[in-house]
């Protein structure tokens, strides 16, 4: 995996792509958007891969307190889970495929990126870290330009 520079999508704000910052360096992702129940509740359930750089952006309407599990979900994720500013407050690595333990966000949480497992731990992910999305416009840490 190879971290990406500022300055080759700086200003590049897509529904379908997210963007991370820390001490660590830059990451990108190109995303599905779960915006609705339906597509929340769903998730990345029934497949058998994901792409290399691609994940899932769970978008809630407020900052809420939110649990996952990996119900009927066949590839090891991590869990990215990001407040109101677009800032990483948990982060939870490799889940395992079709375990029914609740994996909790906690309260404040905003919006969720699932990637594939052990990505977050190989960029070097942790909390702290700041995305940058549309779903985080008003007050974000790192505002689309």
């Amino acid at each position: 995996m190879s971290v990406l520079a500022w300055p080759a999508w700086a200003g590049d704000c897509r529904d379908d792509l997210v963007k991370l910052r820390g001490p660590w360096g830059q990451a990108q992702f190109t995303v599905e958007i779960a915006d609705s129940v339906r597509e929340r509740s769903r998730g990345l359930m029934f497949r058998d891969s994901l792409p290399k750089n691609g994940g899932m952006l769970f978008i809630y309407a407020r900052p809420t307190f939110v649990s996952f599990w990996m119900k009927n979900t066949r590839i090891p994720l991590d869990m990215i889970f990001l407040d109101e500013r677009g800032v990483v407050r948990r982060v939870h690595h490799d889940a395992v495929p079709g375990d029914l333990k609740q994996i909790p966000g906690g309260p404040g949480i905003l919006a969720v990126l699932e990637i594939n497992g052990g990505q977050a731990r190989a960029f070097g992910i942790a909390e702290g870290s700041e995305m940058q999305h549309r779903a985080f416009d008003v007050g974000a840490a790192w505002p689309c330009e």
